[in-house]
């Protein structure tokens, strides 16, 4: 199969099934949206969703975080992964926004990459769901599904998001991200899959991609 073909067979299945792409991350404006997603990283979005409320009570601009101890900040979020880290960060991000960006959040990738905690990819997802323009994040769903669907060579991240890209109209990138995670989620797990029933892996991956997974 063509990948020009393939792109588009992925696209109809992902919008037969996800017409609609809500946020999965609760929030109640662009900075603490940002907050949110920093706070997402190898934590689940049920579980963010669980703290943020209490988080965002207490501190939902960056100068009422920037007013916290770190102490605080991490009981608050400590059941979240890597709490005490991303303590530290949000307490050290918020004093960025103040200090230097009137405590609005930047939206440039350059300015957002500065700040504490803040890298590519959660860039990326503030910078095209917060503000609408163009980017393609790639976690580790987009990241392991681009390569069993032989989008990309799966080598990197960077890699990932590259081809994605190039294979993805522009207009496209913003729902294409969230309905690769949503479908990923719930159609296409990492172990014991069956790539021949999966309504995507079952055309789009080589059969040696099928017959290295059954035999994993």
């Amino acid at each position: 199969m063509r990948i020009a073909e393939k792109v588009e067979r992925v696209g109809a299945v992902l919008d037969e099934l996800y017409p609609e792409t809500p946020i999965p991350l609760k929030h109640r404006n662009v900075y603490t949206f940002m907050v949110a997603v920093l706070l997402s990283a190898q934590t689940t979005d049920k579980k963010v969703n669980q703290v943020t409320p209490t988080l965002f009570d207490r501190a939902s601009t960056p100068s009422e975080m920037a007013a916290l101890e770190v102490d605080d900040i991490r009981d608050i979020i400590r059941e979240i992964g890597l709490a005490p880290t991303k303590a530290k960060n949000l307490k050290r991000m918020a004093e960025q926004l103040v200090e230097r960006h009137d405590g609005e959040v930047p939206q440039t990738f350059a300015e957002l990459e500065e700040l504490a905690g803040v890298g590519h990819k959660t860039a990326s997802v503030v910078m095209v769901q917060a503000f609408g323009i163009p980017a393609f994040p790639v976690d580790t769903h987009i990241h392991r599904l681009s390569a069993r669907w032989g989008l990309s060579n799966g080598r990197n991240v960077v890699q990932t998001e590259r081809d994605l890209k190039r294979h993805f109209p522009e207009n496209e990138w913003a729902r294409r991200h969230l309905q690769i995670i949503y479908f990923g989620r719930e159609h296409c797990p990492a172990r014991f899959h069956d790539l021949n029933e999966c309504p995507i892996c079952s055309f789009a991956a080589s059969k040696a991609r099928i017959r290295a997974e059954r035999q994993g």
